[in-house]
């Protein structure tokens, strides 16, 4: 019920229904794969599925008492927080998915290798974009530096992957898409979190103020 009730709240913002897509009759066929891989698509579908599955937990008695997410996983641990409600959320996160759908495409990779060590690939057009562990980062930019990396990594026997995404998330490529949305933010509610969750710019706990 969550999932629909997702549904109907952002069919206006989407102009479609997303429960044709993410429950798609064939998932496999490539209309169903090339939809789902289109970021304005991807995120509110991300975020359907993390927050309807948070509150079929929750239904069964599994009550967070501290949450983490990871990207649009930080908008439903906020949401989930009573930071800003249900259909709010949603507003946002399609507005984010379709501002960053609007911008150049890019390529993410992961890379086996500490913080430090992908310190080397860091350029104006390749950053760092998450260190998900001591010995894996993840770096985001322009494809053509990525593959140039992917290259070198294969030559020198270094574990790496290409993520399956559209763009170079969290990396410079966005910052066109960052006023738009902080005004498109600016108009909404805010509340400090009822849940405490993680932030994912600092690694801490997330404070009332921010």
């Amino acid at each position: 019920k969550y999932v629909d009730h997702c549904a109907e709240l952002l069919a206006d913002d989407l102009g479609l229904d997303i429960r044709e897509t993410i429950f798609a009759k064939n998932p496999c066929e490539a209309d169903a794969t090339d939809r789902l891989a289109q970021t304005a698509i991807t995120q509110p579908a991300l975020f359907v599925t993390e927050y309807a599955l948070a509150q079929l937990w929750m239904s069964w008695g599994v009550q967070p008492h501290a949450m983490i997410g990871h990207s649009v996983g930080e908008y439903t641990a906020a949401c989930l927080a009573n930071v800003f409600s249900l259909p709010k959320a949603l507003h946002l996160i399609a507005a984010r998915g379709r501002l960053i759908q609007g911008q150049p495409a890019g390529s993410m990779l992961a890379i086996m290798r500490s913080e430090a060590e992908c310190q080397q690939f860091v350029s104006d057009r390749v950053s760092i974009a998450a260190v998900n562990s001591p010995g894996l980062c993840v770096v985001s930019g322009e494809t053509a530096e990525i593959d140039g990396i992917i290259s070198r990594l294969n030559r020198e026997s270094i574990t790496c992957r290409p993520l399956v995404t559209s763009h170079a998330f969290h990396s410079p490529m966005m910052e066109p898409v960052i006023e738009p949305f902080a005004d498109i933010l600016s108009e909404s509610e805010l509340h400090a979190p009822t849940i405490p969750f993680i932030s994912n710019v600092t690694g801490d706990w997330i404070t009332d103020q921010q």
